[in-house]
């Protein structure tokens, strides 16, 4: 359990809820989890590769709109395992965004640069929200259908929460910037 490869725990914790090919897995974590978590078609096909090997989840043919796919199933074990891995302790949280690595440097630039950087922030972080409060909103809508629910809903929550916060940041430190050129 130590050596655990984290995108082995999301794809086993997705297929918790349903079966799915890799293309949707890719699109839930494109969707649902980027505002936390991502990972590439390049790691989620090898994954799912070793975790059929292993024996925590099978594969089995399918055919939607005459195409054939690969559908994945989360086994017993797979179970055990994801289940074994959510008792652990949190090995590692962080932040990493190349914005403020660029605003770190941004001495070695002009204010121009960084406030160009600090306004793209703030405009992703406007498209993004509206659909965290969307999701927010149905989360609490259905609350009571299904006990997953409010497990989505605190980590929506905490995006909604971060989200407002990163906009109060990209007022404050546009602030600070164009004062100091005064």
């Amino acid at each position: 359990m130590a050596n655990e490869k984290k995108i082995d725990c999301v794809i086993l914790g997705l297929l918790s809820h349903e079966e799915l090919t890799g293309y949707e897995i890719k699109k839930r974590m494109d969707k649902t989890l980027k505002y936390f978590w991502g990972a590439s078609y390049g790691s989620i096909y090898p994954a799912l590769s070793d975790l059929v090997n292993c024996g925590l989840a099978t594969k089995r043919e399918g055919t939607e709109n005459k195409r054939n796919k690969l559908i994945y199933t989360i086994t017993d074990a797979g179970r055990s395992y994801l289940k074994e891995w959510l008792a652990l302790p949190v090995q590692k949280d962080e932040l990493r965004y190349e914005t403020l690595l660029k605003l770190f440097f941004g001495n070695e630039q002009n204010t121009e640069q960084a406030l160009s950087h600090i306004k793209a922030f703030e405009e992703k972080i406007k498209k993004e929200l509206p659909y965290l409060l969307e999701a927010e909103k149905a989360l609490k809508d259905y609350l009571d259908e299904d006990t997953a629910h409010k497990y989505y809903l605190i980590t929506v929550e905490f995006g909604v929460k971060t989200y407002r916060t990163y906009l109060e940041w990209c007022e404050e430190a546009k602030k600070i910037l164009t004062d100091s050129e005064e």
